[in-house]
């Protein structure tokens, strides 16, 4: 008969339980990705240019490459992978013409909106039996635990 472990540090199982989140979320988007001919990474493109587009931030493909970890010539395939399969566009930056920025084309977004508008359907239907505090507190672990993740914190 196997020993039984010792009990877990008050928090462990939140942070297992997130951890298991963050596997369903990535084989959600694999999913995604595979039904639609797309790498992972390039999922992960599409969801960065559009939080870029939701904050009002124009994205250079080097700012892209930047956020998903992609030296030039990756991000330059990844971009032109993109294009050619009419999800991104290249156009002048509205700031600084010199400037060639990646924009998610209207396509991109109803069909990401048509596989995941469920899931954050429910998640946002989740939130709704929390109250502000509670929702407060959800957010400031989330955001404190992606700034862990990204060596900010």
């Amino acid at each position: 008969m196997p020993t039984p472990s010792p009990p877990e540090p008050p928090g462990l199982e939140t942070v297992h339980l997130l951890r298991a989140v963050t596997v369903e979320l990535g084989l959600h988007s694999a999913r995604f990705a595979q039904r639609n001919g797309m790498h992972p990474t390039d999922v992960r493109a599409l969801i960065a240019l559009m939080d870029a587009r939701r904050a009002g931030e124009e994205t250079t493909a080097g700012r892209l490459g930047a956020l998903l970890g992609l030296n030039s010539a990756g991000t330059t395939a990844l971009v032109d992978r993109l294009e050619r399969a009419g999800h991104v566009r290249r156009v002048r930056g509205e700031r600084d013409r010199r400037r060639v920025v990646i924009e998610v084309e209207e396509r991109a977004v109803e069909l990401g909106r048509a596989f995941f508008g469920p899931l954050i359907e429910r998640s946002v239907e989740l939130l709704r039996g929390y109250d502000e505090r509670e929702t407060a507190a959800i957010r400031g672990f989330l955001e404190g635990v992606r700034e862990a993740a990204t060596g900010t914190a």
